[in-house]
C-alpha cells in the first residue's frame, strides 16, 4: 500500500529519476498557500483601532466636537503647514486649509487606500484620516509625519465629530 493510499490520497507519489517523492495534492496545496499568505500577511498592516463598546466607542458623543474646532484646533495649526497639506504641498492631493478642507475630507476616497474614505460620517473605525491620526491600519506613516502625534483629547475631538456624523458646522 502506498503514502497516498494510506493518507486518504491527500499526497501524490511521483516518479522522478527512478526516485519517488511525496507531494501533497492539489487541494492541499492551495490549503498549503492559503496558509503561508494569512501567516505573512499577519502584521503588514497595523492593527485596525478598536472602540471599546462597540462602533464609536462607549463614551458619550461630544456635542461640541464641530468641524469648525477641528479646522481651527487641528487642520489649520497643525496639518495645514506649509509643504504639508497647504495649496503648495498638497501631500496625497489633499488640501487642508480653511475653505478647501471639508470638500476634500468628507466622503473623499483617500489617496493610500482608496477603498476607503478619507472621512465616513458616523464611522471613524472606517475613516481613512482617524486610522491615519491614531496610526492602526494603514499604509504609509502616522500624521502628523514625524510626531508630535495629537493629543488624545484632539484624537477624540475628531472622533466625536466623525461619530456626530461629520457635518460642516
Amino acid at each position: 500500500m502506498s503514502i497516498a493510499e494510506l493518507s486518504g490520497n491527500r499526497f501524490a507519489n511521483i516518479n522522478f529519476h527512478n526516485r519517488t517523492a511525496v507531494l501533497p495534492s492539489p487541494a492541499m496545496r492551495k490549503l498549503i498557500v492559503l496558509f503561508c499568505f494569512a501567516f505573512i500577511s499577519c502584521g503588514k498592516l497595523k492593527e485596525l483601532p478598536t472602540e471599546p463598546g462597540g462602533p464609536g466607542g462607549g463614551e458619550p458623543v461630544d456635542p461640541t466636537a464641530t468641524f469648525t474646532r477641528v479646522q481651527n484646533e487641528i487642520f489649520t495649526p497643525t496639518c495645514a503647514a506649509l509643504g504639508c497639506h497647504d495649496s503648495l504641498g498638497q501631500q496625497s492631493s489633499q488640501i487642508l486649509a480653511p475653505g478647501k478642507s471639508y470638500a476634500q475630507t468628507v466622503n473623499h476616497p483617500s489617496v493610500e487606500m482608496p477603498g476607503l474614505m478619507r472621512v465616513v460620517p458616523g464611522d471613524p473605525a472606517n475613516s481613512y484620516l482617524y486610522r491615519k491620526i491614531t496610526g492602526a491600519g494603514i499604509t504609509g506613516d502616522r500624521m502628523p509625519q514625524g510626531g508630535p502625534f495629537l493629543t488624545d483629547a484632539q484624537i477624540k475631538l475628531v472622533r466625536d465629530w466623525i461619530r456626530r456624523g461629520a457635518p460642516n458646522d
